[in-house]
């Protein structure tokens, strides 16, 4: 399967986190689609990689789509390697990995140029660049081969040893952290790169983020107003 680009969907039973994440990220709303369901977090510059979405029930999570020329194609390979089908609406697909966790295969309309970093007042750049694939243990080696064998993106190592990543190249604008967890349900995150912390971990709590845990020198983990976890690391955007 070509990946063609990658998107990080945010979903909420409601519209309540939509003003924090515009101004976590530098973006602006696009006019709402789908009966008010979906809409685009527009950056200042490059093609847009994050979404939102209302889903009405539920906690809050996130999902990835992965944008590819042949849906039809993308989906029987998908499901070769061992993911099953949710729904299939005819312009695309909601599948689940064999770990349990959701994604979407999805047209590719040809984006091509990642969104820039953005520059703070406070100094510091950021950006999403990452989403986090979290995994149980019991299901983990099998989960990294799925997603590897679906991608075809190069597997990467940690100095940790609860984490690998899958990137598929500069052109995209978002990787896979696939990230060994203890105990509960997978799931999705988002990731932030930035170089400088601290200062970003501030703007983020000015904005209602609550912080969960710190990690120093490497990451912080917040919680955005509606309970949805995510981590600002210290990776320096590299774009």
């Amino acid at each position: 399967m070509l990946v063609r680009w990658i998107t990080g969907f945010l979903d909420s039973p409601t519209t309540a986190a939509e003003r924090f994440w515009t101004a976590v990220t530098g973006t602006t709303l696009s006019a709402r689609r789908e009966g008010g369901t979906f809409a685009t977090l527009v950056p200042e510059r490059g093609d847009a990689c994050l979404r939102v979405q209302v889903v009405g029930s539920g906690p809050p999570r996130a999902h990835v789509d992965l944008h590819v020329e042949d849906v039809a194609a993308a989906t029987q390979e998908a499901v070769g390697l061992g993911a099953s089908v949710v729904a299939d609406n005819g312009e695309f697909v909601v599948l689940r990995s064999p770990a349990g966790i959701v994604f979407c295969l999805v047209p590719w309309h040809g984006e091509w140029v990642r969104p820039a970093a953005v520059r703070w007042p406070g100094g510091q750049r950021s950006g999403v660049d990452q989403l986090s694939l979290d995994i149980p243990a019991g299901d983990y080696e099998a989960e990294v081969g799925f997603w590897a064998g679906l991608t075809g993106w190069r597997l990467g190592f940690s100095s940790f040893p609860e984490f690998r990543f899958l990137s598929g190249g500069a052109g995209l604008p978002l990787r896979f952290l696939l990230q060994r967890i203890g105990g509960g349900a997978p799931g999705v995150h988002l990731d932030l790169a930035c170089d400088g912390v601290d200062a970003e971990v501030e703007r983020h709590r000015a904005l209602g983020a609550s912080v969960v845990r710190r990690v120093p020198g490497e990451w912080t983990t917040l919680r955005d107003p509606v309970g949805r976890e995510y981590c600002v690391t210290g990776r320096a955007p590299g774009w």
